[in-house]
């Protein structure tokens, strides 16, 4: 073994394989600092190229941007408030309040130091896992999974802010979404209200940036503010030193969760998606002061970090040794071993032992160059939260809505997705209601009803449930349900209570409509799944049914606090709360935005986003004509050159194009417009 893991690191230190894999790490770091964009777009614009490559080029491209997108996706989660990618999703509850406090450069330091440690612990467990982990793997079934699942659920009492019924309602109207398209079982749409767009399911990526991008978005533009509302305390370097510090300070924390993101990461069907909520959730679970989580503790930025990272190396466990993806990005690694004619499966493990240790040190090089990389960029990256904010909107606006379009695989449909589930997550977060427990209801609500199913069908009714396993889990989630309920309880109970952090809020006129929207869908979603077969419509009313009794209660108490002390209606109290939120200037925005969408349809979206971000400028940030003009040109050429070019995505085919297309020049290439 020690030849092997000595030959595969000689390996590595051919010129082409490094060259190969520091391209890879340079695309991976563009991708994931872009939202909606991530390591799996990459990987499969990457693969064709590897066809005629050496195998360990080939391999060391797609690793080396496999690796660090979970490793660059934090600069928008730091400084956005919006997911890079779904494994940075945890990172923004108390990122984004760090840049919001001038801390920007001190969650770099430590996000860029435990993800470098992250992703080497799991390049070590990989080695070292790879002869004894098969018993593991395969003592995890449905049931198993099925448990699991549930203990990521009861995290949302560590995400529920400071309402558990508000925060459970949430997780329950996530998992209702999940129901949406075809049944797990029979070949049934459900919720799909005759729309192809939702026969599959509910697209993730649209709904994640919809739900925290476009209401961060609205307010640095309806208040006028740029990211940071405070000046920083110290100079950057030190900030960045101060996290590296914080890192080194929580190293046993870290290390707990890096050890979460590996072994949950090689569990097919979990993955990044949710061990970043796990980890958090333990962060917030374990620490003796929970008081200034979601309000920028630093804990709350190196516990998904650690696990994020660590998860890539707890993938590829099953995809090497057994063939079995444990995500999406394993399993077009998969294709590429296959078409280099690597066998993933026993041999990697006996005669290609060298080219698995190739994998791991190719691995820990990443994440150690992607860390210090980033970490150099990271002052200038961190000067972006004292730069205005009507400068960063439009910008960030046609990433968001690039984004939705490629995770949503239809360009209308995807940005009406985004829009709706913006107006949603602006009365979210202005009303009170965490946004992070519906979330992680939508991405565990497939895994939960498919698991159970199979396990029933496979156990013939309930005897699974007494399986040790998943006896353990249960009774690890049972106690988190117990101890996140506790220190709500706790933290509501100070009357001088910070109301600052997600889900904190207390503005009962911003969510009474959250309230009332949620307990007409969870009525009418039962009323409609009552209709159908048990097998298709029991998941949805398991879900509805207690979801409309918490919505209910919600409803109540957002009532009984509008009438409570103020005059007839409660008109004062509405009058205060639609100040509070800035319910006119925000209200304006989303006509913007949807105005923007119109443009497309009309004109298409390469002369509407820059059209988008030229107005913008001008009416609302009153810029230079001559810099609303730069930016506007500088936008088109993004979509032009790398959606169109290289990406090579279809645009939209909008009105002007069906107009002029046939009637241009031989000598104007359509592509510049339509």
């Amino acid at each position: 073994m020690l030849e092997a893991l000595l030959t595969g690191l000689d390996s590595i230190f051919e010129l082409q394989v490094l060259l190969f894999l520091g391209l890879g790490i340079f695309i991976g770091i563009w991708l994931g600092a872009v939202p909606g964009l991530g390591g799996i777009i990459g990987m499969l614009l990457l693969l064709p190229f590897t066809f005629d490559m050496e195998p360990l080029s080939a391999i060391a491209l797609l690793l080396g941007l496999f690796a660090v997108t979970t490793t660059s996706d934090t600069i928008a989660s730091v400084m956005l408030g919006i997911p890079g990618t779904a494994a940075s999703q945890a990172t923004i509850l108390d990122g984004y309040p760090l840049a919001k406090r001038g801390e920007a450069p001190r969650a770099f330091g430590a996000a860029f130091a435990v993800s470098a440690y992250g992703g080497v612990f799991g390049a070590v467990a990989l080695a070292i896992s790879l002869p004894i982990v098969q018993p593991l793997i395969l003592a995890f079934g449905s049931p198993e999974i099925f448990a699991l699942a549930l203990l990521g659920l009861a995290m949302v009492g560590a995400l529920s802010g400071g309402s558990m019924v508000k925060g459970l309602a949430a997780a329950a109207m996530g998992l209702l979404l999940s129901t949406v398209g075809a049944a797990q079982t029979v070949a049934e749409e459900r919720y799909s209200m005759g729309l192809e767009y939702l026969v599959d399911d509910l697209p993730l990526i649209p709904v994640v940036l919809g739900i925290f991008a476009i209401p961060e978005l609205m307010e640095l533009a309806t208040r006028n503010i740029s990211i940071a509302r405070e000046t920083a305390s110290q100079d950057t370097r030190s900030s960045i030193r101060e996290g590296v510090r914080d890192a080194v300070r929580h190293g046993w924390l870290a290390t707990r969760c890096a050890a979460i993101g590996t072994y949950v990461g090689m569990l097919p069907g979990l993955g990044a998606a949710i061990v970043d909520w796990v980890a958090y959730g333990h962060a917030v679970q374990s620490a003796r002061d929970k008081s200034r989580f979601g309000e920028g503790d630093i804990r709350g930025v190196i516990a998904p970090e650690a696990a994020n990272n660590a998860t890539k190396g707890g993938a590829l466990i099953p995809a090497v040794a057994f063939a079995i993806p444990g995500s999406l990005g394993t399993a077009i690694l998969l294709s590429a071993l296959i078409l280099q004619d690597i066998r993933p499966g026993p041999d990697m493990l006996t005669t290609e032992l060298h080219i698995t240790f190739s994998m791991v040190w190719m691995l820990v090089i990443a994440n150690m160059v992607a860390a210090g990389l980033l970490m150099m960029w990271s002052r200038q990256v961190a000067r972006l939260a004292f730069v205005p904010g009507h400068f960063l909107v439009p910008g960030v606006i046609v990433f968001v809505f690039m984004g939705s379009w490629l995770g949503g695989l239809s360009t209308i449909e995807a940005w009406l997705t985004c829009f709706l589930f913006g107006v949603v997550g602006y009365l979210m977060k202005a009303g009170g209601w965490a946004r992070p427990p519906l979330i992680l209801g939508l991405i565990l609500g497939t895994i939960v009803e498919n698991r159970f199913l199979l396990s029933m069908t496979t156990y013939d009714g309930i005897g699974w449930l007494a399986n040790p396993i998943v006896l353990i889990v249960l009774a690890l989630g049972i106690l988190t349900i117990v101890l996140s309920a506790r220190s709500t309880l706790r933290s509501n109970a100070q009357v001088d209570a910070p109301r600052v952090g997600e889900g904190r809020a207390r503005n009962p006129a911003m969510s009474f409509p959250v309230s009332l929207l949620f307990f007409a869908a969870f009525a009418a979603a039962a009323w409609t799944a009552a209709g159908w077969e048990a097998e298709v419509g029991q998941f949805p009313l398991v879900m509805a049914a207690p979801g409309a009794v918490l919505a209910a209660v919600a409803l109540l108490r957002d009532t009984r606090s509008l009438t409570a002390g103020s005059d007839a209606g409660g008109r004062v109290t509405i009058v205060e709360g639609a100040r509070e939120a800035v319910l006119a200037r925000s209200a304006l925005f989303l006509a913007w935005l949807a105005a923007t969408i119109l443009a497309t349809l009309l004109l298409g979206m390469k002369i509407a986003l820059p059209l988008f971000v030229f107005a913008y400028l001008l009416v609302w940030g009153r810029m230079r004509l001559a810099v609303c003009t730069c930016y506007a040109l500088a936008i088109w050429g993004l979509l032009v050159g790398f959606y169109d070019r290289i990406i090579r995505l279809t645009f939209h085919d909008s009105l002007a194009h069906a107009l002029v297309a046939a009637d241009l020049p031989v000598w104007l290439p359509g592509w510049l417009f339509l």
